[in-house]
């Protein structure tokens, strides 16, 4: 085995696969996304080279500002409510004493299910008329609180993030709590012969050595509140009235339903870009806080 990895054409013959495929189906395509961006194009005859208008009239897209604003809402839940949630539960369930197995695994459920499942369930504990919520507001005499929370302006984003939320807490809590699991046991034995309590030791050593952790969990998180489609898209397909659309779902309805390829080419263009250059921001902000450190 060691010969092996020694061996740097055995390495290149490993690798080599791997990267033929990245190249395929992630490298590729981008560059014709932004071939295509610079084209005025319906999918079917033949494009009309524009330039960069495409993208300066993204700026000037109320409908696409709107949908930049709605995906940094989610980005803002994401990552100050989604992952303080995540870490709660995954110092608790790496202290708990009994039920350990049964937790990581009950947590984790939801994660491993299809986001169009899950949009659909939603759907239904949401619905106006027969909805799980309205029953349980009903049966606690809330009746004055029932409605159609998926079709009010005011309800419809903070609802179709809910069940975000509940679908990924436990995929950033089981991140976490292989990254507790790994801090030694021994320096929690020094901080408590210390007389540090719980809380101490949560904020003092446990959360200060899962840095590392915590960094790939904003950033899974973050990218993928920039890139969610699926779940937005069966809930409630970017209304009422454009509230709760993102640019993944402009972009798919751009292209697929009004048969503007360019246009939606630079929206995807866009998408790529903002999540490149937030995961850039983030390396930044956790390498300064490493240096001050």
């Amino acid at each position: 085995m060691k010969k092996i990895l020694s061996n740097k054409k055995a390495i290149t013959l490993f690798v080599c696969p791997t990267i033929l495929i990245m190249l395929v189906i992630v490298v590729v395509p981008i560059f014709i996304s932004a071939y295509y961006s610079m084209l005025d194009w319906d999918g079917l005859g033949k494009g009309t080279f524009v330039g960069l208008r495409n993208y300066m009239e993204l700026a000037g897209d109320e409908r696409f500002v709107n949908s930049i604003k709605n995906s940094l809402l989610y980005v803002f839940f994401s990552l100050f409510i989604q992952l303080p949630i995540s870490l709660l539960l995954a110092i608790v369930v790496a202290n708990v004493k009994r039920g350990e197995k049964f937790y990581r695994t009950t947590y984790f459920i939801p994660v491993i299910i299809s986001g169009v499942v899950i949009g659909q369930l939603w759907q239904k504990i949401y619905n106006g008329d027969y909805g799980l919520l309205n029953a349980l507001l009903g049966s606690l005499h809330l009746e004055h609180l029932q409605q159609d929370w998926l079709g009010q302006e005011s309800t419809a984003l903070i609802a179709a993030f809910i069940p975000n939320l509940w679908q990924y807490v436990g995929y950033h809590m089981l991140i976490m709590y292989a990254g507790i699991k790994s801090i030694s046991p021994e320096i929690y034995e020094a901080a408590t012969i210390d007389g540090a309590n719980s809380r101490q030791i949560a904020f003092k050593v446990t959360i200060p050595l899962l840095k590392p952790v915590l960094e790939v969990c904003v950033t899974f998180s973050l990218i993928g509140a920039l890139k969610i489609f699926d779940l937005i898209y069966v809930l409630t397909g970017g209304g009422p009235f454009f509230t709760t659309e993102v640019p993944t779902i402009y972009m798919y309805k751009t292209i697929f339903d009004s048969f503007h390829y360019g246009y939606g080419s630079a929206i995807s263009i866009f998408i790529i870009l903002e999540c490149f250059v937030f995961t850039m921001l983030l390396k930044l902000f956790f390498r300064n806080k490493e240096e001050q450190v």
